[in-house]
Protein backbone atom coordinates (compact mmCIF):
# COMPACT_ATOMS: atom_id res chain seq x y z
CA UNK A 1 0.00 0.00 0.00
CA UNK A 2 1.31 3.23 -0.87
CA UNK A 3 1.37 5.73 1.61
CA UNK A 4 1.38 9.32 1.98
CA UNK A 5 2.27 11.57 5.04
CA UNK A 6 1.39 15.53 4.04
CA UNK A 7 1.71 18.13 6.89
CA UNK A 8 -0.92 20.60 7.00
CA UNK A 9 0.45 23.71 7.94
CA UNK A 10 -1.40 27.25 8.17
CA UNK A 11 0.17 30.61 9.46
CA UNK A 12 -3.40 31.76 10.19
CA UNK A 13 -3.83 30.34 13.42
CA UNK A 14 -6.68 31.48 15.51
CA UNK A 15 -5.25 30.64 19.47
CA UNK A 16 -1.35 31.08 17.56
CA UNK A 17 -0.32 32.77 14.72
CA UNK A 18 2.58 31.81 12.91
CA UNK A 19 2.64 29.00 14.82
CA UNK A 20 4.16 26.42 11.91
CA UNK A 21 7.31 29.06 12.16
CA UNK A 22 7.85 29.04 15.84
CA UNK A 23 11.69 28.14 16.70
CA UNK A 24 12.19 25.06 19.31
CA UNK A 25 15.63 25.11 20.80
CA UNK A 26 16.64 20.93 21.02
CA UNK A 27 18.81 19.48 23.61
CA UNK A 28 21.72 20.39 22.15
CA UNK A 29 20.90 24.67 21.91
CA UNK A 30 19.79 24.31 18.05
CA UNK A 31 17.13 25.72 17.35
CA UNK A 32 14.36 24.78 14.15
CA UNK A 33 10.70 25.61 13.56
CA UNK A 34 7.88 23.58 14.49
CA UNK A 35 6.95 22.88 10.68
CA UNK A 36 10.58 21.64 10.59
CA UNK A 37 10.80 19.18 13.30
CA UNK A 38 7.12 17.56 12.33
CA UNK A 39 9.01 17.47 8.99
CA UNK A 40 11.96 15.61 10.74
CA UNK A 41 9.28 13.31 12.60
CA UNK A 42 7.78 12.61 9.61
CA UNK A 43 10.63 11.64 7.37
CA UNK A 44 11.78 9.31 10.32
CA UNK A 45 8.29 6.92 9.43
CA UNK A 46 9.23 3.88 7.47
CA UNK A 47 7.45 2.45 4.75
CA UNK A 48 6.00 5.67 3.47
CA UNK A 49 6.58 6.74 0.12
CA UNK A 50 6.36 10.60 0.25
CA UNK A 51 5.90 13.59 2.41
CA UNK A 52 4.63 16.70 1.85
CA UNK A 53 4.16 20.13 3.74
CA UNK A 54 0.65 21.66 2.60
CA UNK A 55 0.00 25.34 2.92
CA UNK A 56 -1.30 28.13 1.59
CA UNK A 57 1.39 31.04 2.88
CA UNK A 58 4.58 31.74 0.91
CA UNK A 59 6.51 32.47 4.51
CA UNK A 60 5.26 28.79 5.71
CA UNK A 61 6.50 27.41 1.92
CA UNK A 62 9.96 29.48 2.07
CA UNK A 63 10.65 28.28 4.83
CA UNK A 64 10.22 24.95 4.54
CA UNK A 65 11.84 25.07 0.92
CA UNK A 66 14.83 25.97 2.60
CA UNK A 67 15.27 22.96 4.77
CA UNK A 68 14.33 20.44 1.89
CA UNK A 69 10.81 20.20 1.98
CA UNK A 70 8.58 19.27 -0.91
CA UNK A 71 5.71 21.64 -0.71
CA UNK A 72 2.30 22.26 -2.04
CA UNK A 73 0.37 25.11 -1.93
CA UNK A 74 -3.78 24.78 -0.78
CA UNK A 75 -6.19 27.53 -0.91
CA UNK A 76 -7.00 29.51 2.24
CA UNK A 77 -10.40 28.25 2.29
CA UNK A 78 -9.42 25.14 3.65
CA UNK A 79 -11.07 24.67 7.49
CA UNK A 80 -8.69 22.69 9.04
CA UNK A 81 -6.17 19.94 8.25
CA UNK A 82 -8.27 17.13 6.79
CA UNK A 83 -9.68 19.61 3.94
CA UNK A 84 -5.79 20.52 3.08
CA UNK A 85 -5.09 17.07 3.31
CA UNK A 86 -7.92 16.00 0.83
CA UNK A 87 -6.66 19.02 -1.43
CA UNK A 88 -3.37 18.48 -1.36
CA UNK A 89 -3.64 14.72 -2.76
CA UNK A 90 -6.30 15.78 -4.91
CA UNK A 91 -3.68 18.39 -6.53
CA UNK A 92 -1.14 15.32 -6.33
CA UNK A 93 -3.01 13.47 -8.77
CA UNK A 94 -4.44 11.15 -5.87
CA UNK A 95 -3.24 7.41 -6.12
CA UNK A 96 -1.82 6.92 -3.13
CA UNK A 97 -3.56 4.13 -0.82
CA UNK A 98 -3.50 6.00 2.56
CA UNK A 99 -3.13 9.32 3.21
CA UNK A 100 -1.54 10.51 6.73
CA UNK A 101 -2.41 13.95 8.15
CA UNK A 102 0.81 14.63 10.77
CA UNK A 103 -0.51 17.97 12.05
CA UNK A 104 2.46 20.45 12.30
CA UNK A 105 1.93 21.20 16.08
CA UNK A 106 2.98 17.62 16.78
CA UNK A 107 6.98 17.37 16.52
CA UNK A 108 7.33 15.06 19.47
CA UNK A 109 5.33 12.45 17.24
CA UNK A 110 7.51 9.10 17.53
CA UNK A 111 7.86 7.66 14.06
CA UNK A 112 5.88 3.96 15.71
CA UNK A 113 2.91 5.91 16.59
CA UNK A 114 2.48 6.61 13.01
CA UNK A 115 3.52 3.15 12.06
CA UNK A 116 1.26 1.65 14.21
CA UNK A 117 -1.39 3.64 13.00
CA UNK A 118 -1.13 2.99 9.28
CA UNK A 119 -1.20 -0.72 10.20
CA UNK A 120 -4.18 -0.54 12.37
CA UNK A 121 -6.00 0.74 9.24
CA UNK A 122 -4.45 -1.85 7.49
CA UNK A 123 -5.89 -4.32 9.47
CA UNK A 124 -9.28 -2.88 9.66
CA UNK A 125 -11.00 -2.63 5.94
CA UNK A 126 -14.19 -1.16 6.94
CA UNK A 127 -12.87 1.74 8.60
CA UNK A 128 -11.62 4.78 6.38
CA UNK A 129 -9.94 6.88 9.13
CA UNK A 130 -7.92 5.96 12.08
CA UNK A 131 -6.04 7.75 14.52
CA UNK A 132 -3.82 7.24 17.79
CA UNK A 133 -4.92 7.24 21.18
CA UNK A 134 -2.57 7.30 24.30
CA UNK A 135 -3.21 6.37 27.56
CA UNK A 136 -2.79 8.88 30.21
CA UNK A 137 -0.48 8.06 33.14
CA UNK A 138 -1.00 10.33 36.38
CA UNK A 139 1.60 13.39 35.18
CA UNK A 140 -0.28 13.72 31.64
CA UNK A 141 -3.67 13.59 33.34
CA UNK A 142 -2.78 15.97 36.22
CA UNK A 143 -1.32 18.47 33.30
CA UNK A 144 -4.59 18.52 30.90
CA UNK A 145 -6.56 19.17 34.10
CA UNK A 146 -4.62 21.80 35.14
CA UNK A 147 -4.70 23.25 31.52
CA UNK A 148 -8.59 23.48 31.41
CA UNK A 149 -8.66 24.52 35.02
CA UNK A 150 -6.59 27.99 33.57
CA UNK A 151 -8.63 28.10 30.98
CA UNK A 152 -6.26 26.53 27.81
CA UNK A 153 -6.65 23.77 25.71
CA UNK A 154 -4.06 21.33 26.82
CA UNK A 155 -5.37 18.27 24.47
CA UNK A 156 -7.68 16.19 23.31
CA UNK A 157 -9.36 13.39 25.12
CA UNK A 158 -10.68 10.09 23.24
CA UNK A 159 -13.45 7.69 24.26
CA UNK A 160 -14.07 4.45 22.31
CA UNK A 161 -16.05 1.48 22.25
CA UNK A 162 -15.15 -1.91 22.81
CA UNK A 163 -14.06 -2.64 19.38
CA UNK A 164 -12.50 0.75 19.58
CA UNK A 165 -14.40 2.54 17.35
CA UNK A 166 -14.35 6.00 18.45
CA UNK A 167 -17.76 7.51 20.70
CA UNK A 168 -16.16 10.54 21.26
CA UNK A 169 -13.44 13.34 21.40
CA UNK A 170 -13.54 16.43 23.68
CA UNK A 171 -11.27 19.28 24.43
CA UNK A 172 -12.67 18.47 27.92
CA UNK A 173 -10.94 15.82 30.01
CA UNK A 174 -13.61 12.66 29.47
CA UNK A 175 -14.58 10.99 30.89
CA UNK A 176 -14.39 12.13 34.02
CA UNK A 177 -12.35 10.37 37.13
CA UNK A 178 -13.29 11.06 40.71
CA UNK A 179 -10.19 10.10 41.97
CA UNK A 180 -6.47 11.19 41.75
CA UNK A 181 -3.75 9.37 40.47
CA UNK A 182 0.00 9.18 41.11
CA UNK A 183 2.36 10.27 38.21
CA UNK A 184 3.39 6.97 37.06
CA UNK A 185 -0.17 5.65 37.68
CA UNK A 186 -2.35 4.46 34.46
CA UNK A 187 -5.41 6.35 34.15
CA UNK A 188 -8.76 5.34 32.25
CA UNK A 189 -8.32 8.76 30.40
CA UNK A 190 -6.60 8.16 26.59
CA UNK A 191 -5.13 11.44 25.14
CA UNK A 192 -5.88 11.55 21.34
CA UNK A 193 -2.65 12.15 19.34
CA UNK A 194 -3.34 14.20 16.60
CA UNK A 195 -2.35 12.23 13.86
CA UNK A 196 -5.09 10.58 11.10
CA UNK A 197 -4.61 7.91 8.51
CA UNK A 198 -7.53 8.11 5.99
CA UNK A 199 -8.32 5.63 3.31
CA UNK A 200 -8.47 8.12 -0.05
CA UNK A 201 -12.47 8.05 -0.37
CA UNK A 202 -13.33 8.75 2.64
CA UNK A 203 -10.67 12.09 2.72
CA UNK A 204 -12.16 13.28 -0.32
CA UNK A 205 -15.63 13.25 1.04
CA UNK A 206 -15.29 15.07 3.90
CA UNK A 207 -14.57 18.39 2.25
CA UNK A 208 -18.44 18.35 1.13
CA UNK A 209 -20.01 17.19 4.21
CA UNK A 210 -20.98 20.61 6.42
CA UNK A 211 -19.66 21.50 9.32
CA UNK A 212 -22.00 19.68 12.23
CA UNK A 213 -22.39 21.35 15.60
CA UNK A 214 -20.01 19.33 17.38
CA UNK A 215 -17.28 20.10 15.52
CA UNK A 216 -18.09 23.72 15.65
CA UNK A 217 -18.21 23.32 19.21
CA UNK A 218 -14.85 21.56 20.14
CA UNK A 219 -12.98 22.76 17.25
CA UNK A 220 -12.26 19.19 16.41
CA UNK A 221 -12.58 17.92 12.65
CA UNK A 222 -12.22 14.52 13.18
CA UNK A 223 -15.93 14.78 14.73
CA UNK A 224 -17.54 15.81 11.14
CA UNK A 225 -16.95 11.65 10.99
CA UNK A 226 -18.99 10.57 13.34
CA UNK A 227 -21.78 13.28 12.96
CA UNK A 228 -21.93 11.76 9.34
CA UNK A 229 -22.02 8.22 10.83
CA UNK A 230 -18.45 7.44 9.91
CA UNK A 231 -16.86 4.86 12.11
CA UNK A 232 -13.43 6.30 13.20
CA UNK A 233 -10.67 3.33 14.56
CA UNK A 234 -8.77 3.93 17.64
CA UNK A 235 -5.62 2.60 17.23
CA UNK A 236 -4.15 2.63 21.21
CA UNK A 237 -0.20 2.88 21.13
CA UNK A 238 2.96 2.86 23.59
CA UNK A 239 4.85 5.76 24.40
CA UNK A 240 7.79 3.25 25.10
CA UNK A 241 8.75 5.64 27.48
CA UNK A 242 8.49 8.67 25.29
CA UNK A 243 6.79 11.84 26.19
CA UNK A 244 4.36 13.22 24.10
CA UNK A 245 2.80 16.86 23.92
CA UNK A 246 1.13 19.28 21.49
CA UNK A 247 1.97 22.59 20.59
CA UNK A 248 -1.33 24.45 21.23
CA UNK A 249 -0.73 27.55 23.11
CA UNK A 250 2.58 29.94 23.39
CA UNK A 251 3.12 28.40 26.92
CA UNK A 252 3.54 24.78 25.26
CA UNK A 253 6.84 26.22 24.00
CA UNK A 254 9.16 26.22 27.29
CA UNK A 255 6.89 22.69 28.06
CA UNK A 256 7.90 20.85 24.36
CA UNK A 257 11.11 22.21 24.94
CA UNK A 258 11.96 20.44 28.41
CA UNK A 259 10.84 17.30 26.86
CA UNK A 260 13.45 17.97 24.02
CA UNK A 261 15.94 18.27 26.41
CA UNK A 262 14.99 15.51 28.85
CA UNK A 263 15.18 12.82 25.90
CA UNK A 264 18.50 14.33 24.05
CA UNK A 265 16.37 15.18 21.21
CA UNK A 266 18.41 17.68 18.97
Amino acid sequence: MSVLIVIPARYASTRYPGKPLVPLTGAGGGKRSLVERSWRAACSVEGVDRVVVATDDDRIKQAAEGFGAEVVMTSESCANGTERCAEAHAALGGGYEIVVNLQGDAPLTPHWFVEDLVAGLRAAPGMGLATPVLRCNGETLNSLLADRKAGRVGGTTAVFAADHSALYFSKEVVPYCGQAYGDGENTPVFHHVGVYAYRPDALAAYPDWDTGPLERLEGLEQLRFLENGRKVLCVEVEARGREFWELNNPEDVPRLEAMMKKMGLE
